[in-house]
């Protein structure tokens, strides 16, 4: 399709886009009723708070915004920024987006509900289901040390380290076959289960093993496991397709010129067919949602293999990840994590156990695979866990 092969670079400077001034701000909020109010262990969202943390986009971090908080406390739902640099339209509160490693949680739920009708043991060796895939270098590797980054599978090959080297191939395939192998042929980066290391390799192999199980392609069969019970209508995976279909809000990555001034280059067509089973999901905030209610209520996943989601492994420092989510403690209350960041967009889902507070939010962020704090998911966060 030469219209979506052609480069989309929208060479902006910063001044500009600071010129296109705010784009204009939705909200809305609902208090609990009385009765669980009265026994919940959250106060209403703070609705200036969070309309002032999404209040002024487009800017220079982020050009949209998409927010939704829940719980027992109340909810409140807001949006702001533009749907394009170019146009200034309303951003689109119910747009798709690149859901990067919120992915993880998806088919970690898939994984779970697999062991729990005995088709997955999380005992045994991936080696069992996968023979060949990795080298005799690697000792036995448990599907549970996939789930919780205690594998010591280093990461695979890519099609570049730098945006503008991956830039230049992102309506290239890289098969995620390609990118265990790879790692497969690498050194351990340490024995199982004796640290813990956050990497996508170990998904890609979740995903392959999925696949192997259940005899069909992973989209396929994570959409009947965990998006069908879930409700998510509006998520999908493209696979090598670069676009997102349906309504979505243009994503940028802000580069820095020769002369000083900084362009925002369009980066929502991208082919992530190597993201696959860790990050290669398109969603909405409200089918985001949707899974964390469904999922912490126990609806999809049976509690025995639940347990799992809200387990860090035991006897290695600092660790936080469990399977699919990551521990993370604010105010005195514990939250089940996954971050999710793909070029354009950042995203997040986040609830405590008994869902009493949610949170869920897509931002347009235009350095969102940068490893220093975004000011706007930073301002989102302090008002969203008040």
């Amino acid at each position: 399709m030469p219209a979506l092969r052609r480069r989309t670079v929208l060479a902006t400077s910063l001044t500009l886009a600071l010129a296109l001034g705010a784009g204009p701000l939705t909200a809305s909020a609902s208090a609990a009723p009385s009765a669980s109010t009265s026994r919940c262990s959250s106060s209403a969202p703070d609705a200036e708070a969070l309309s002032t943390a999404i209040t002024g986009l487009p800017n220079a971090d982020a050009t949209a915004a998409l927010v939704r908080i829940g719980g027992c406390g109340g909810t409140w739902r807001g949006s702001s920024g533009v749907h394009d640099l170019g146009s200034r339209r309303p951003a689109d509160p119910d747009a798709r987006f690149r859901a990067g490693s919120t992915t993880k949680v998806v088919t970690a739920t898939a994984v779970l509900r697999l062991a729990a009708t005995g088709r997955i043991d999380l005992d045994t060796p991936v080696q069992h289901y996968l023979p060949g895939l990795l080298g005799r270098q690697f000792r036995p590797i448990t599907v549970r040390q996939l789930l919780n980054h205690t594998s010591g599978i280093p990461a695979g090959d890519g099609l570049g380290t730098t945006f503008e080297e991956v830039y230049a191939h992102r309506f290239d395939t890289l098969t995620p076959q390609r990118v265990a192998a790879s790692a497969g042929a690498k050194e351990p980066e340490f024995r199982p289960g004796k640290q813990q290391h956050y990497l996508n390799i170990n998904y890609t192999f979740l995903g392959l093993l999925i696949e192997k199980v259940a005899g069909r392609s992973y989209a396929s069969e994570v959409t009947r496991l965990v998006l069908a019970p879930a409700g998510m209508r509006d998520t999908y995976f493209p696979g090598t397709d670069p676009r997102i279909l349906g309504p979505h809000n243009r994503g940028y990555q802000a580069v820095k010129k020769a002369d000083g001034t900084t362009e925002f280059v369009d980066v929502t067509e991208w082919n992530q067919a190597d993201r696959f089973a860790a990050g290669d999901m398109i969603s909405t905030t409200a089918d985001l949602e949707r899974l964390l209610t469904a999922l912490f209520r126990g609806r999809i996943v049976p509690r025995p293999q639940l347990k799992e989601m809200f387990t860090v492994p035991a006897g290695i420092p600092g660790a936080s990840y469990s399977a699919g989510l990551q521990r993370y403690e604010s105010g005195g209350k514990v939250y089940w994590v996954k971050t999710g960041g793909r070029y354009g967009y950042n995203s997040v889902i986040a609830a405590t156990r008994d869902l009493s507070r949610t949170v869920v939010y897509s931002v347009n962020a235009t350095d969102a695979k940068s490893e220093n704090a975004n000011p706007v998911i930073g301002r989102i966060i302090t008002a969203a866990l008040k």
